[in-house]
């Protein structure tokens, strides 16, 4: 005798919703014409009934027969079934469903395509890459710079009248609010260096900057400042510091000119009587790189200019 070995078959997973969606619309088709054959026995059966005999002929509703109402009853039921299993089913199924999918998809992504190419008007790929480019070679042009010009960028940082004056007595001659801003956000989280006397005309130690006091007195202690006794000690304790700062006095500038790499000067368009000079620029070594007039308000009586100079490669 011969054994027969079932075969597994493995049906594909379109074929069997094919298959799924097909048998239930058989189904849907069979309680149709069932509900259908009902329909019309039922409505005969109560017809005769109603003719033959008077089944409480005297019952009506709405002044209609009863068996009336029943049918028409009866017949709305059917209706709705008829719908539910052709109407929606044939013309609102599965098909038509996927249709209206696929348009609403097409119509979304012509809508996509219409703002994609408006942004493009608005802000070409092509001149959004090229500005990008530049911003970045600038940047790194700037650090590079940056980077040649300092280790670290050793900037002296002084306010001083066309004749070079800074003050007299130990302190200044002017009061130029606006300068004052600019010294707090330049220092601000740096080094600054400094002679004594320039420490000791300060009121309160400085908030968020390093003070580094330069002078001869070995003995000098000064609370909550560095204290040492050459200007190369001072500038070796604040090389790790990017941008460390020379604030003065005129000797501390004079000294210090040979290792700074920059210079932010707050020019005064007058000269005043003083005691303490900020060197000579020497334009031979120094290049004007910026320069901004601000001139005489309610709250400044001298007009000014900020010079920034860097020193010239060599």
């Amino acid at each position: 005798m011969f054994s027969k070995k079932k075969e597994k078959v493995q049906v594909d997973p379109q074929q069997r919703e094919l298959y799924e969606h097909a048998r239930k619309r058989v189904i849907q088709k069979k309680r149709l014409f069932q509900h259908f054959i009902v329909f019309i026995v039922g409505s005969l059966f109560f017809i005769l009934l109603n003719l033959l005999v008077g089944y409480k002929k005297e019952v009506t509703f709405f002044g209609a027969d009863w068996y009336v109402i029943c049918v028409i009853f009866w017949a709305f039921l059917f209706m709705i079934h008829f719908c539910n299993v052709w109407l929606f089913s044939t013309f609102m199924g599965k098909e038509w469903t996927d249709r209206q999918m696929e348009r609403l998809i097409t119509k979304q992504k012509a809508e996509i395509a219409l703002l994609k190419k408006d942004v493009d008007l608005m802000y070409p790929t092509d001149e959004l890459k090229k500005k990008k480019e530049g911003f970045i070679k600038e940047k790194a042009s700037e650090i590079v710079n940056v980077m040649q010009e300092s280790n670290p960028l050793i900037t002296m940082i002084a306010a001083a009248g066309e004749d070079n004056s800074l003050g007299k007595d130990n302190d200044l001659v002017w009061h130029l609010p606006d300068d004052f801003k600019r010294f707090k956000s330049l220092t601000t989280g740096h080094h600054i260096i400094m002679g004594r006397k320039t420490f000791e005309s300060f009121p309160k130690l400085l908030p968020n900057r390093v003070h580094v006091v330069v002078t001869r007195n070995t003995s000098y202690q000064a609370e909550g400042a560095i204290v040492v006794h050459t200007i190369e000690d001072a500038i070796k304790l604040v090389k790790t510091d990017p941008q460390p700062f020379i604030i003065g006095g005129g000797e501390i500038y004079a000294l210090a000119m040979e290792y700074a790499k920059c210079i932010e000067l707050t020019r005064i368009h007058e000269s005043f009587e003083a005691d303490t000079f900020f060197p000579e620029i020497d334009m031979n070594i120094w290049e004007l790189k910026k320069e901004e007039f601000h001139d005489v308000d309610e709250r400044h009586k001298h007009p000014f200019t900020y010079l920034t100079y860097y020193r010239k490669k060599e």
